[in-house]
């Protein structure tokens, strides 16, 4: 039998909402262990819940009548699937499982070639992945799904997948490590602003700043940039982006510089060096609302320098992925760079993920990346 909480009646507008998550310190008295699966009632509006015992959210909603079971969460992943089928088929790597924007709170999956990696974001969801990857295996062509940890893969059906694979992006080659790379592997939530870079690119001279694996650089090079400098502070981010970079066939434009970003855009500005296409995509700097001042003085700062060394009628592409700074409050910081650096700018595109993260209207947390292209000296 479920456990039952009483929640106060003014949190029934949330429920009702569809919002996923009821924050811990809006939850009554309890005895709730981790894993529990629960009842939470507000007013008149009940919703079925998975407690946490750590971190700020104390219940994850799943859109059931009861506990998700293999029925229930074998179509969730169908609906979530059917919407995949949109992505181009020259694309081979694309999240499956957006967590709460498919209503599976707390989880994502991501596919690469035949394989896919799941991650969770709390221990109590890992009672899910058991159903999850059955489905998953069944209903695609499939080697191996694996569970990615702070330690590297756990095999959960099939096959383990190789050191390194490549993948597919709009007919890109990209080298992947499941088991070291960034999130589940690579940057799977910029590939459609990649793609807008690649429109953009031709004949330009570019600057690709925390650059990675050379993501952007690469679609910059396939759109027919004249050339293209990738910065990032690791030496092996910047031999990933080499590799993808020879890998596609566009290693006489591309160098790979290793540095601070902050220290070479001053440098770069101090001797007036420009570029034709400036792109920006730092890390998250923030990880909790206390440290988002901190987050925003850091996006400023870049932002300020990025200006400065834009060729007057040039572009200036500015991305953030901290889910901290809101949409409107990163064009106030981008506003505020500009000013500061006495220079004009014109937004031209705005952007955030792709239909591979899809977002619920009543949790626009989740629309955590802001991708804005702007024309400087105008």
């Amino acid at each position: 039998m479920l456990k039952t909480v009483r929640l106060s009646p003014k949190l029934e507008p949330a429920l009702k909402s569809g919002h996923p998550w009821l924050y811990r310190n809006h939850l009554p008295a309890h005895k709730l262990q981790m894993g529990d699966w629960v009842r939470a009632e507000a007013g008149a509006v009940s919703r079925i819940g998975l407690f946490d015992a750590e971190g700020a959210i104390g219940l994850r909603f799943f859109d059931a009548q009861g506990v998700p079971d293999r029925t229930w969460t074998e179509d969730r992943v169908k609906t979530a699937l059917k919407l995949r089928s949109l992505i181009t088929s020259d694309t081979d790597a694309y999240r499956l499982l957006y967590g709460e924007g498919d209503h599976l709170p707390g989880l994502v999956a991501d596919r690469y070639g035949r394989f896919v990696v799941l991650k969770t974001y709390a221990e109590s969801v890992e009672a899910l992945l058991p159903e999850v990857t059955r489905a998953l295996s069944k209903q695609l062509k499939l080697k191996g799904v694996v569970r990615r940890t702070s330690g590297g893969l756990d095999a959960l059906w099939g096959e383990p997948p190789p050191p390194e694979l490549t993948v597919s992006e709009h007919g890109l080659k990209f080298i992947a490590n499941l088991y070291e790379g960034q999130k589940t592997g690579l940057f799977l939530d910029q590939r459609e602003n990649r793609q807008t870079v690649r429109e953009l690119a031709g004949g330009r001279r570019v600057l690709n700043l925390f650059s990675y694996n050379g993501g952007f650089s690469v679609y910059a090079l396939a759109g027919g940039a004249a050339s293209v400098r990738s910065v990032d502070i690791a030496e092996a981010a910047n031999r990933d982006a080499e590799r993808n970079a020879q890998l596609n066939g566009f290693a006489e434009r591309h160098e790979a510089v290793t540095a601070d970003v902050f220290e070479l855009l001053k440098l770069y500005a101090n001797r007036g060096e420009h570029f034709d296409l400036v792109i920006l995509d730092p890390p998250s700097l923030a990880h909790n609302k206390a440290s988002r001042r901190a987050a925003e003085r850091a996006y400023r700062r870049l932002n300020k320098l990025a200006f400065r060394v834009v060729e007057p009628g040039g572009l200036l592409v500015s991305s953030s992925c901290t889910s901290q700074i809101s949409p409107e409050l990163f064009r106030r910081i981008l506003m505020d760079a500009a000013f500061e650096a006495s220079a004009s700018a014109q937004i031209i595109h705005e952007a955030g993920h792709a239909l591979d993260h899809p977002v619920p209207l009543a949790f626009p947390e989740g629309r955590y990346l802001k991708f804005m292209v702007m024309r400087a000296g105008v």
